[in-house]
């Protein structure tokens, strides 16, 4: 009778800490993670945030069965020139926003990191504008700070 668990003994800890470690290999979040691939593939180098200056308004439109025109922003980002789009959220947000304007930008919170709802290959949002909380633009409890 052939025994098919995992090795045991007393001197055998180094082996299967080895084979553990081999095998670790497999899981596709772990080869990311020790290969850096997220922050090699990624426009804002691993960072949280980012500034960037806006290039364009763009819509785009929703994925189906919506039919809704999403507003979003074309920005370069100011620490690498990488170009990216971002989306404007709330009603009304892309008002107060022009080009050339310098906005903060983060990830939006898809899951494992893509894009959300909606939304096809938009991975951002604008938190700021000209360093002020678009949040609190829209509600207009501060006015836009003009350049």
């Amino acid at each position: 009778m052939s025994h098919t668990h995992k090795s045991s003994g007393l001197f055998l800890g180094s082996k299967i800490k080895k084979t553990r470690a081999k095998f670790r290999w497999n899981k596709k979040w772990y080869v990311r993670k020790m290969l850096e691939l997220k922050r090699k593939s990624d426009p804002l180098g691993g960072a949280s945030q980012a500034k960037g200056i806006i290039l364009e308004k763009v819509q785009i439109e929703a994925k189906q069965p919506n039919s809704a025109m999403r507003k979003c922003v074309r920005v370069q980002l100011i620490k690498n020139g990488k170009q990216i789009t971002a989306f404007c959220p709330g009603d009304g947000a892309i008002k107060l926003m022009d080009e050339h304007d310098e906005v903060l930008i983060e990830s939006i919170n898809g899951k494992m990191g893509r894009a959300k709802g909606d939304l096809s290959g938009i991975r951002w949002q604008v938190m700021k504008v000209n360093g002020q909380s678009l949040d609190a633009l829209r509600h207009g409890k501060i006015e836009k700070a003009r350049k």
